[in-house]
């Protein structure tokens, strides 16, 4: 029965059937043969996971981070961005990559970062002389930041499905993400100085003009550190962050900087249903072929032949090996609902840290969609910018072998990860 799932869910990717649909026709034979159940079990698990209290940070972050981009947050965040990495080589390219990482504390979703820059930035980047792969790249790349730093959607959707700390999940996220903002910069560095790109503004910012910007953007910045203080101090937790997300945002944008209208509070509720209801038909969906996948031991399966291999180390290959491949062809939602409780019992029996390893999946998931053949990323910003695949997939090397060496940093060093959570938990 796993191979014909298989096979079929595969043949409905194939097919371009949405996600959600694929997954639940996939998982029909199970159910409609009674060969394990009645069909009404399949609907008894939708519904179940759905009741998930962790679950709620999921649309309240969604629902958090469209009423902060009502607010005027993005636009001050952009402007100091250019003032602090402006007068760098490829200054604009530079700007991206720190707006991504300023994003993190309030977005949480890769693909709504890489799309909502390539709108905002991508026409001033090739209109200034930069190539389209070049700037497609360094926006799709960089978009992995946002969903590194907290609060990210993926990481509380790998702590749900994997039963591992939401909380110490996040707070795991923050260096990680430093150092892929590093990383990417330097890159993007690398390739405007080969390519002879300018900088955005002649000379370096007066000390003075950056304390100005960052007071305008105060409240953003200071949401994940107020979300990492109440993380410390047991204020909340990961689920109730969530809820007091949405009245940040809400005080926010009514009481300080007074720009959230009746007009672009709706329109912020009606992105945050469309954003909801697409993660949460993939995971209902995703819960009905789990329980087919768990009833033919599929997990203790893989564990018995990762931990045929002697070396942890290279098990932890392995893995992240299966799930590069399989971010190249699935969506990033559906390999942390489906592959990761495959995988993750081996680790955990072979003595890797859950926190560790689950930051490190997580990331090299969200990195699969920038890379073909089905990068959501990738598609996303090469639809918006008009960029052909062969420009993108030329331009990603330098950045792709740089985000190599960031991998096997990660996983080599596991205090990059655990080291904040170990000091504030």
């Amino acid at each position: 029965m796993l191979a014909l799932v298989g096979t079929l869910f595969a043949l409905f990717l194939a097919m371009n059937l949405p996600v959600a649909f694929a997954l639940a026709l996939a998982a029909a034979p199970a159910y409609l043969t009674g060969e394990y159940m009645p069909p009404s079990v399949a609907i008894e698990r939708m519904l179940g996971v759905t009741q998930s209290f962790p679950l709620l940070a999921v649309p309240f972050f969604v629902l958090g981070g469209n009423l902060m981009n009502t607010t005027g947050i993005t636009e001050r965040l952009l402007r100091f961005a250019r003032l602090l990495t402006g007068w760098m080589a490829g200054g604009l390219a530079q700007v991206a990559v720190v707006l991504s990482m300023l994003m993190g504390g309030i977005c949480g979703s890769a693909v709504a970062d890489a799309a909502m820059e390539a709108r905002l930035l991508g026409p001033s980047m090739i209109k200034r002389g930069y190539s389209k792969g070049f700037s497609a790249c360094t926006i799709a790349f960089s978009s992995v930041i946002t969903a590194t730093i907290p609060p990210s959607i993926g990481l509380v959707l790998f702590g749900f499905v994997n039963e591992v700390s939401v909380g110490r999940l996040l707070i795991g996220g923050v260096v990680p993400g430093l150092i892929m903002t590093a990383t990417i910069m330097g890159v993007t560095g690398y390739v405007a100085k080969r390519e002879g790109y300018a900088p955005e503004t002649r000379e370096f910012p007066k000390l003075r003009e950056v304390l100005a910007a960052g007071r305008e953007c105060f409240w953003a910045l200071m949401f994940p550190v107020f979300l990492l203080a109440g993380f410390r101090f047991g204020a909340f937790t990961a689920t109730e962050a969530g809820a007091i997300v949405v009245v940040y945002a809400l005080v926010v944008g009514i009481a300080i900087h007074r720009e959230l209208t009746w007009e672009s509070f709706v329109s912020a509720l009606r992105h945050s249903v469309h954003d909801i209801g697409m993660v949460m038909m993939i995971i209902i969906m995703a819960a009905a072929l789990g329980h087919v996948i768990v009833l033919e031991q599929a997990p203790q399966a893989f564990s018995d032949l990762l931990q045929a291999i002697s070396s942890p180390f290279v098990t932890l290959l392995v893995v992240l090996a299966i799930l590069f491949v399989a971010g190249m062809i699935m969506e990033a939602t559906v390999n942390v609902l489906l592959l990761t409780p495959l995988l993750m019992p081996a680790l955990v029996d072979q003595g890797f840290d859950p926190v560790h390893v689950g930051v490190l999946i997580v990331i090299l998931i969200t990195f699969g969609g920038n890379t073909p053949p089905v990068g959501v990323i990738m598609y996303t910003v090469c639809g918006i910018m008009k960029c052909s695949f062969e420009e993108f997939v030329r331009a990603s090397i330098p950045f792709i072998a740089a985000m190599v060496v960031f991998f096997v940093l990660l996983a080599a060093v596991p205090q990059t990860v655990l080291w904040l959570p170990g000091l504030l938990m």
